[in-house]
């Protein structure tokens, strides 16, 4: 048997794009040449890797066997290539998905902390909701997740990482600004600027907060942070958000916290999967992420 290197990186980018068109403008090549790599490997093994469904290609049980070990052989010649280059202790491109709040309030800052520590600068980082990062993970197209929802996925290794302090806030003229020793049941029948489903943010909500209510209205359903702070600010509606999302908004008068009676401490999860090869780099970074505190930005 002679698998080629090519046929395997093939492969994986089929895996993760699923069409032979995605793939192939990934790979800057031509359709007919990754469909003719993905042939031969599958001839090779003697076994079918897809599911073909119309114009998609639907990893099957047996090429789900095959991914990690392909993407770790595939990281191995990549470090083979880098191993006569090496311009700082570790080398390889560094492949970090993040859940937004984390993403946009924590990793940056992770992210400056590692490269001034471990000299490495080869980082890639996406940002998007914590159900996008763990199916990420899990076709092997990130190599670690930094995500604030609770996951729970067999195929990832699931560790706690920092926490965070979630808050409800409003506009600064918001009724609910006026009501001394607020309580739970003064949120009863509030609007309020939520995110998107497969988010850590919304799910703490659904979780911790809509249960406590008898009757609440979902006023706006937002991708971002962000937009939910603007919408917020512009008495469109309460919202409950990271207090480091919050932060500035507070700082710049255009919201305000609700102090609530309610433990509403979350928990941030570092993942990888499972049978991901954890190369020097990954695990240096897994290693760093364990022992480093968010300190002044």
């Amino acid at each position: 048997m002679n698998i080629a290197l090519k046929q395997l990186k093939v492969f994986v980018t089929v895996a993760q794009e699923r069409t032979i068109t995605a793939a192939a403008d990934k790979l800057f090549l031509s359709k007919p040449a990754v469909s003719m790599a993905l042939s031969e490997l599958e001839k090779h093994l003697g076994h079918k890797l897809f599911d073909r469904n119309n114009n998609r290609l639907i990893i099957n049980e047996q090429g789900k066997r095959l991914l990690p070990l392909a993407d770790e052989l595939l990281a191995r010649s990549h470090a083979i290539e880098q191993l006569f280059d090496q311009t700082g202790p570790v080398t390889g491109k560094l492949k970090i998905g993040s859940s937004d709040t984390v993403g946009n309030q924590i990793t940056p800052f992770l992210l400056r902390d590692f490269r001034a520590t471990c000299e490495h600068r080869d980082q890639t980082l996406f940002i998007s909701n914590t159900a996008q990062i763990c199916h990420m993970l899990s076709e092997f197209e990130l190599d670690v997740g930094l995500v604030e929802g609770k996951v729970q996925q067999a195929d990832l290794e699931i560790l706690p990482w920092l926490s965070d302090d979630m808050v409800v806030a409003c506009h600064p003229e918001h009724p609910l600004t006026k009501i001394h020793h607020l309580s739970l049941a003064d949120l009863e029948g509030s609007e309020w600027i939520l995110r998107e489903p497969g988010s850590g943010t919304r799910e703490y909500f659904l979780n911790r907060i809509a249960p406590r209510l008898e009757k609440w209205h979902q006023a706006f359903e937002l991708n971002t942070t962000e937009a939910i702070i603007n919408c917020a600010a512009a008495g469109l509606g309460i919202t409950c958000l990271s207090r480091l999302a919050v932060e500035h908004a507070v700082h710049d008068n255009r919201l305000v916290i609700l102090e609530l009676p309610l433990d509403m401490q979350r928990q941030y999860w570092l993942l990888y999967h499972k049978e991901k090869y954890q190369s020097p780099l990954l695990r240096l970074f897994l290693q760093f992420c364990h022992n480093w505190q968010l300190s002044d930005k």
